[in-house]
């Protein structure tokens, strides 16, 4: 199943990028900063935006808003696509439900290992603290 959102869905704001790129960096605001409402967004479907918000995920705000700062690239272009990207990567972890945990046993065998095992450290152990040295 892929999810198609809507171009006015997003809401992009172009900011001055932080780290290298010359004087460039102190003019041009290439840094993007995209935000998407998950928690009122149409195009989702309930399962996955309940998946999504019950994430935790330091990009979404308590409102249910994701957003996505892309300063990677010198380029508003290329910075506007890592943005979309990562937010098509965002949306993927959410379509597919995790699988149940199945509740298992240790064997017989098992258990009587795990406390065989934790007499002989017992008795390895006692035996550290007895020397008399009378």
């Amino acid at each position: 199943m892929d999810i198609e959102i809507p171009e006015h869905e997003l809401v992009e704001r172009f900011v001055r990028a932080s780290g290298a790129g010359g004087q460039n960096v102190n003019k041009v605001a290439t840094a993007v900063e995209l935000r998407f409402d998950v928690a009122n967004s149409p195009s989702l479907p309930e399962p996955v935006r309940a998946r999504l918000l019950a994430r935790r995920d330091r990009r979404v705000t308590s409102e249910g808003v994701l957003v996505i700062h892309a300063q990677r690239f010198r380029t508003q272009e290329r910075n506007r696509e890592d943005a979309r990207v990562r937010l098509q990567a965002f949306i993927d972890t959410g379509l597919h439900a995790p699988r149940p945990r199945i509740a298992t046993r240790p064997s017989r065998g098992a258990k009587e290992r795990r406390l065989g095992e934790k007499r002989q450290r017992s008795t390895i152990k006692q035996s550290r603290g007895r020397r008399d040295w009378d």
